[in-house]
């Protein structure tokens, strides 16, 4: 298993990514909305990540944040561990809620994570419905330019390549 940090908040020019805090995992997990989030977050989907939060865990999930509003998350699945290519590689997920999406918000959030893997030196794949064309287009806008087939529950498996050093 990789063993590599990557910074408690992220950042981008119109969003904050900050990991969750234990007592705002057990409020989504609970789905429980707080202060400061949009009235439709927690999605389920936030409900399904926290089960698997840790804290202090920097590969945990995180807000996605415009202004003073928390509009969805971002996280992966598990800290890296090495593909088959002995390449250190993690799977990502996220969503945003339905009145933030198309707005350029996701490709933003992933993009700006995706600064920090590349420096950590991590390889990123994600799993998508083949239906979802709005996450297909996010990922390619972000370089998800490998496509592994599907996995057994039908989703598209891509991975985005680490850029040449």
């Amino acid at each position: 298993m990789v063993r590599v940090r990557l910074p408690d908040e992220i950042t981008s020019d119109r969003l904050r990514l900050p990991l969750w805090t234990p007592g705002e995992a057990a409020d989504i997990l609970a789905g429980r909305h707080r202060d400061g989030w949009h009235t439709d977050y927690p999605r389920q989907d936030d409900r399904d990540a926290a089960t698997m939060y840790h804290a202090g865990d920097p590969w945990a999930p995180r807000h996605v944040i415009r202004g003073t509003t928390a509009l969805g998350s971002l996280g992966f699945f598990g800290p890296p561990e090495d593909a088959a290519d002995g390449v250190p590689e993690v799977e990502v997920g996220y969503g945003l809620v339905e009145e933030a999406r198309g707005w350029g918000f996701a490709t933003e959030a992933l993009a700006a994570v995706l600064v920090e893997t590349d420096r950590a030196g991590v390889r990123v794949r994600a799993s998508v419905e083949p239906e979802n064309q709005a996450s297909i287009r996010v990922l390619a806008k972000c370089g998800f330019t490998d496509l592994r087939g599907s996995d057994e529950d039908g989703h598209l498996v891509m991975a985005r390549p680490l850029p040449a050093p």
